[in-house]
This record gives structure tokens, sequence and C-alpha cells, in this order.
């Protein structure tokens, strides 16, 4: 399948990305984690496409598991509007900001930080960190 983001155009296994998403979401279900960190390098490695493009991508699949989250925290009245507030605004910039960023700079940093990030997840998972 090709794929056509801001006038570029990419070739995705549509089918690998489906079972591989859907492989990263039974686990996360199972587990209790966010499929974030392993649906990145899904596409980014598995699918081959650049990390501005799966960065925008990642924060628009987080937004759906957000909505869900938060109104069931706020059926259980387990909810800080004030806190809401704030970072909904801030996610739907950050998606949109993201990309343009990373489409600037080298991938090879990108991919860098992404590494960084998931590190400290792991370690704060772990609870080493």
């Amino acid at each position: 399948m090709i794929v056509e983001f801001w006038g570029q155009e990419f070739k995705v296994n549509i089918i690998f990305g489906c079972i591989g998403a859907f492989l990263v979401s039974i686990l996360a279900s199972m587990f209790g984690f966010g499929g974030g960190p392993f649906m990145v390098p899904l596409m980014t490695v598995g699918l081959g496409l650049p990390m501005y493009l799966v960065v925008g991508s990642s924060l628009i699949t987080i937004f759906f598991n957000t909505v869900m989250g938060s109104l069931r925290h706020y059926q259980f009245g387990n909810f800080d509007m004030t806190f809401f507030l704030i970072m909904f605004p801030a996610a739907i910039l950050g998606g949109y900001i993201a990309p343009q960023i990373a489409k600037r700079i080298s991938p090879l940093m990108v991919k860098r930080v992404a590494v960084v990030g998931l590190m400290l997840l792991a370690l704060n998972l772990l609870g080493l960190y």
C-alpha cells in the first residue's frame, strides 16, 4: 500500500502492520501497558516509516486511549479537571508540532531520542529509576 503524507509517498506492507499491531494490542491488554513503546519500533523498523510520521500517528492513537481512560476515571470520581484542561490542548499541539520538528532534524537523532525515552521507561517500569 502507498501512503502519502505531506507530499511524500511511502510504501507500507499493510498486512505486516495489521498483524504486528494486533499482536502488540493483545500483549498490551494482557499485561496492562500502553502499546506505544512497541508500535513506534514496529512502524519505523518493521514498516520503514520515517520518525516524523510515526511521532504524529502515535500521538493520535494515544488520543483515543486517553479519551476512554479519562471517561472511565471521570465515572469513578478519580478525575482532575484542571490537569485535563492543561494536558489536552498540550497533547493536541504536540501532535501537530512534533512531526514538523522531527522532519527538520536528522532521523538518526530522532531515533536516538526515542531510544533514550524507551530506556527511561523500561528502567521506570523495572523500578530502577
